[in-house]
């Protein structure tokens, strides 16, 4: 019985508190003139200033629509155009304000696309190397005229492996869905198509053997086999 009550004052609590705040919101906007909950103020965050501004001129069109029914769907449809970005968050700020908060995709490696050069971002996508600025890290190169989304895939397995991807000078790309690289000390190693992981572990073995030193090429195409040869 006690805890009926209890839960009629939390009812009643609760209405009450619903109905003064209504009454407050009432007042504010018979105040206010200026009260609106459609959009008037997008901010961007995570670029540099220019893109942000980029962006932020490319999201004018969520303008004035009511910030209850913009979805993060309306944001996907016109961020995913925007190949710096890897991923975003949207925080609204009631009754009229919206920040998006990027993550900028990081740069992995570099190639060619009709005779211009371009990084491949960790997105999968391709960024015009003349749209960045104060980037000089050294990259390797992808030979590869598609399939950046599976560079990054490799990527990611050879950051599970003992290999370093900063040792790593040049991927080349075929089209059975291999990948050769170079090392910075012209080591070319042929990468079978499946087992990536154990591959590049195992690699990364035989090429710290002093005996293959003179070797200029790791095939590891054929499962369970390793071939070692000069060019």
């Amino acid at each position: 019985m006690l805890q009926l009550q209890d839960k009629k004052k939390k009812l009643f609590f609760y209405l009450l508190l619903l109905i003064l705040l209504g009454t407050q919101i009432s007042k504010n906007q018979n105040n206010n003139k200026n009260f609106t909950v459609k959009v008037n103020h997008i901010e961007v965050f995570g670029l540099s200033n220019e893109n942000n501004r980029k962006v932020s001129e490319n999201l004018n069109s969520l303008l004035l629509h009511n910030i209850f029914f913009i979805k993060r769907d309306y944001f996907e449809e016109i961020l995913k155009k925007n190949n710096l970005i890897e991923s975003f968050y949207i925080q609204k700020f009631y009754p009229n304000k919206i920040k998006v908060n990027i993550k900028k995709t990081n740069f992995l490696a570099t190639t060619n696309q009709n005779n211009k050069k371009f990084y491949i971002g960790s997105n999968g996508k391709l960024i015009p190397i003349e749209n960045t600025v104060n980037f000089n890290k050294k990259l390797p190169f992808v030979f590869s005229k598609n399939n950046y989304a599976e560079f990054v895939k490799l990527k990611k397995i050879i950051d599970k492996s003992d290999f370093q991807f900063k040792e790593i000078d040049s991927f080349y790309y075929f089209p059975s869905n291999r990948w050769d690289l170079k090392t910075n000390n012209g080591l070319l190693i042929k990468l079978p198509q499946k087992n990536l992981l154990e591959a590049l572990q195992f690699a990364h073995k035989v090429k710290l053997n002093e005996k293959i030193k003179e070797n200029k090429i790791i095939d590891l195409r054929i499962s369970n086999h390793m071939i070692t040869y000069n060019e």
